[in-house]
């Protein structure tokens, strides 16, 4: 096993345990330009996200894997959830995650990221940034 793998397994832990609130990020949805690093490949994926109106504080984490060629492996599975009791607001939420991965992929990965990413599981978090929040 290559150094590299240790440091990205250990680097997708550190970065995906936190939450992600959205905001503003320099790149943009499907971008063509190289990921290279866990924090490129995160804001590939968060720039195509656009929580619906209403759902401030709402959060959902989802566990996937992707293949060296940024493409889904399988289906996302949703591993925790902090949604509320609107039924219609809360399938929005999720949906709106799910179309976010359906933009954002396949990812274009340099040759290094693609191998040292591929069949590993990832476990980002969505939380929908709080009204009024910078």
């Amino acid at each position: 096993m290559k150094p590299r793998f240790a440091v990205v397994a250990a680097a997708l832990a550190a970065l995906f345990a936190s939450s992600y609130e959205a905001s503003s990020l320099e790149r943009t949805c499907r971008s063509p330009d190289p990921v290279d690093t866990i924090k490129e490949m995160s804001d590939a994926i968060y720039a195509c996200w656009k929580p619906p109106p209403g759902t401030a504080g709402m959060s959902l984490t989802l566990r996937f894997s992707l293949r060296r060629n940024g493409t889904l492996i399988g289906k996302p599975r949703a591993t925790y959830s902090d949604l509320r009791s609107d039924a219609q607001l809360s399938r929005a939420f999720v949906a709106s995650i799910l179309r976010a991965l359906d933009e954002a992929l396949p990812l274009p990965f340099s040759d290094s990221m693609g191998e040292a990413i591929a069949g590993r599981m990832l476990a980002p978090r969505f939380t929908a940034a709080l009204e009024g929040a910078s």
